[in-house]
């Protein structure tokens, strides 16, 4: 039985499904799959973006919420799955989306986006609508440090909650969150909802692994003092603490063979070494890697819900497979124990 836990009003499972190779590195037909299978084995928690599939490129963008669409049309399902989509940050480098206009986190940017979402994935409601990165200059996707002299123009914060909180009185949206986001961002968030009298982010989807636990200073504490759900992306760094790079046996088309040059945090000499030594522990207790790596995410008492993807059926079961897996003391134990001698190598 897929454990389950609350979002808001929402009950999600413990697994999120993430859908961001579907539409380059898997096809239509393997995405069908991938949902059926899900759904079969209890995940009715699913996590897409309008930016999807990763690497973005102007080629495939949409592509993944078009897919989505296509399997609710065609399975007549939709009312069995709590579907969290994103809209973009800023979108400087992105060109292609809605025509590369002021796209950041503006009133007019989100309402266009929610609809467009809206009308790609065949349905009329989303029940967990997030801010995939934040406008302003801040710290995401690997920056380290703060630079208080880099170029900050960004949407108000209450323009931005202001439309969520809209789109919720319109129906269109059941809740919101936030993603890649600072503890100052969700706290600021959670300040300007008690103020302003309107709903506050449920969630934050930030990235969390044995490589990255900077979520632990800080973001934890707030999720778990004030009630907002993290959701863990990439807990497997990309695959890697999978152990297949580490140990050689990463096939030609897995994720950082192919797109290296995109998520170069993950694939850091530290990051290696820290893998091979949690490969190494996990094979000493007779656990899988990957599921060592999960069981560990799983277990966070602030942890709402991990995002897991595949790009086959067997990674699928394994995956979803984790939440069966309760490590020892010892093991955790062991796992600190790397985590002082290399802290966040992918952070």
């Amino acid at each position: 039985m897929m454990k389950q836990t609350k979002l808001g009003s929402l009950s999600v499972s413990k697994i999120c499904l993430g859908t961001m190779t579907w539409g380059q590195q898997n096809t239509q037909a393997e995405g069908f799959t991938q949902m059926d299978l899900a759904l079969d084995l209890g995940v009715n928690f699913w996590d897409t973006a309008e930016m999807y599939p990763v690497p973005p490129k102007a080629e495939t963008y949409t592509a993944t919420e078009t897919i989505i669409g296509n399997w609710f049309s065609h399975s007549k399902r939709r009312n069995d799955v709590v579907l969290a989509t994103k809209v973009i940050g800023n979108s400087a480098g992105h060109s292609w989306v809605r025509g590369g206009k002021d796209n950041g986190l503006n009133k007019a940017s989100i309402f266009a986006a929610c609809d467009a979402s809206l009308k790609r994935l065949q349905t009329d409601h989303i029940d967990l609508y997030q801010f995939h990165w934040p406008d302003r200059n801040t710290n995401f996707f690997g920056k380290l440090g703060f630079d208080a002299n880099g170029h900050d123009y960004w949407t108000p914060l209450e323009e931005s909650i202001t439309a969520v909180a809209e789109l919720i009185r319109a129906g269109k949206i059941r809740h919101f969150g936030v993603s890649n986001e600072t503890s100052w961002g969700l706290m600021k968030y959670l300040w300007l909802a008690k103020e302003l009298g309107l709903p506050a982010p449920v969630s934050i989807q930030n990235p969390y692994s044995l490589l990255n636990r900077s979520a632990e200073v800080g973001l934890a504490e707030i999720c778990f003092r004030e009630d907002v759900g993290f959701l863990a992306y990439s807990p497997l760094g990309f695959g890697m603490l999978s152990g297949k790079y580490s140990e050689g046996t990463a096939a030609p088309d897995a994720r950082l063979n192919l797109f290296g040059g995109h998520f170069k945090r993950y694939a850091s000499q530290q990051a290696l070494e820290a893998t091979a030594a949690y490969a190494k522990l996990a094979r000493k207790n007779s656990l899988s890697p990957a599921q060592m790596a999960l069981a560990f995410v799983n277990s966070r008492p602030w942890m709402r819900s991990t995002i897991i993807g595949a790009t086959n059926l067997d990674q699928l079961r394994e995956n979803i497979g984790s939440l069966d897996v309760t490590l020892s003391a010892d093991v955790l134990a062991a796992i600190d124990a790397i985590h002082v001698q290399i802290s966040n190598p992918a952070p």
